[in-house]
């Protein structure tokens, strides 16, 4: 090796210990930072889980002093929990609004209440479904399931001020539709409300259940808020298997309106349902009765052959498929049904006189059905 080579060689030398040093250094600054990034992340995660943990217990486990709260008319769970919150009931509304979410509750009534700082979040929903409050109602209105729009509005006509009428052109009002698709923008649709051939843009969106009314006058609009705003809970805690249909609020609420017109006490919904699912998947046509008297605008027992040649978009015998909108509002087992239906490979039903429903896979077994159950029993 020269004289020359000697320095070179030294000094890649002394470079290489450098760069070894700085990758040294390099390593130990990633190092560190990976390690606050671990304990930031995890830090948080673990604060956020002790602060959840916290706002699900009670605000103050001693605390058993009543606080008079008011849950108006029409409220939601949001608005629920913010006024809990504001009142000292619970610790954290959006831990309230997904408790309730999880645990598929709703259901929750309007009135005033005395509710304490010591209860749990189960208490609390409790007294809030149970309706337990601390004064009577003034009134109250009963809807039923299966009922139409025009029913209902003669059962709000029964306990108020208003007249049927008056309570029919309201439900139809343009600007008030307006006014609800703002508030429920997911379930009164702008679609729902142009839709020329739906005959009452509301009609199957009241849901059936007693509302307890606290002022003696209440307006129109709080007693069909409540109603609306039942509907939109109700139908929340099933966003995930709509999605898992591809069905929106408003084909739900069809679909469970023929179920609801269609069963008896006896009836199964479940089964129903899958009468009719496979129905739409053969492209037949549901030729389910009630259709034909809600486009004629009656109520019968039976139907007639000369019924069946009415001309509306909700002749499910003339029209394939689901009609524009619902025939009525549906319960909660009507709800569950479409969502759940039963596995069948029937494709026809009917239902005798005492109530009980009779099944088929074909039309032949269907006609000896109807021959031994209807036509015997007019007879």
């Amino acid at each position: 090796m020269n004289k020359n080579q000697q320095p070179k060689k030294e000094a890649l030398y002394h470079k290489l210990l450098e760069r070894q040093e700085e990758a040294k250094v390099i390593r130990k600054i990633v190092g560190i930072v990976a390690l606050v990034l671990v304990l930031l992340i995890g830090g948080t995660a673990l604060g956020g889980y002790f602060y959840v943990k916290s706002a699900l217990k009670p605000v103050d486990p001693k605390d058993n002093k009543p606080v008079k709260v008011e849950i108006p008319i029409g409220s939601g769970v949001t608005s629920i929990g913010n006024i809990l919150e504001e009142s000292g009931i619970i610790k954290n509304s959006l831990v309230f609004k997904y408790f309730v979410k999880f645990n598929n509750e709703s259901g929750f009534q309007a009135g005033a209440y005395d509710l304490t700082p010591s209860m749990t979040l189960n208490e609390i929903v409790t007294s809030l479904k149970s309706g337990k409050v601390m004064k009577d109602a003034e009134f109250t209105i009963t809807v039923p399931e299966g009922y139409q729009l025009n029913q209902i509005a003669d059962e709000i006509a029964k306990e108020t001020p208003f007249k049927s009428k008056d309570i029919m052109e309201k439900l139809n009002n343009k600007e008030y539709l307006e006014q609800l698709s703002k508030k429920y923008p997911k379930l009164i649709t702008k679609d729902l409300i142009n839709n020329k051939k739906i005959k009452y843009p509301l009609e199957g969106y009241l849901y059936p259940a007693t509302y307890p009314f606290y002022e003696k006058e209440p307006s129109l609009e709080e007693i069909l808020d409540g109603m609306i705003s039942q509907t939109n809970d109700v139908l929340a805690q099933f966003n995930a298997s709509m999605m898992e249909k591809e069905m929106d609020s408003h084909k739900l609420l069809t679909f469970a309106s023929l179920v609801e017109e269609e069963a008896t006490k006896k009836a199964d919904r479940g089964r129903i349902a899958s009468v009719f699912y496979n129905r739409l998947e053969k492209e037949m046509p549901l030729q389910t009765d009630p259709t034909v008297l809600y486009a004629l605008g009656k109520h019968k027992s039976r139907t007639v052959y000369d019924d069946l040649d009415v001309e509306s978009p909700y002749n499910t015998y003339k029209v394939k498929g689901l009609p524009p909108g619902p025939i009525a509002n549906a319960g909660i087992t009507s709800i569950k049904a479409v969502l759940e239906p039963d596995h069948s490979e029937y494709l026809y039903f009917l239902a005798s006189k005492d109530g009980t429903v009779h099944y088929s896979e074909t039309l032949e077994e269907h006609n000896k059905k109807k021959a031994k159950y209807i036509t015997n029993e007019k007879e």
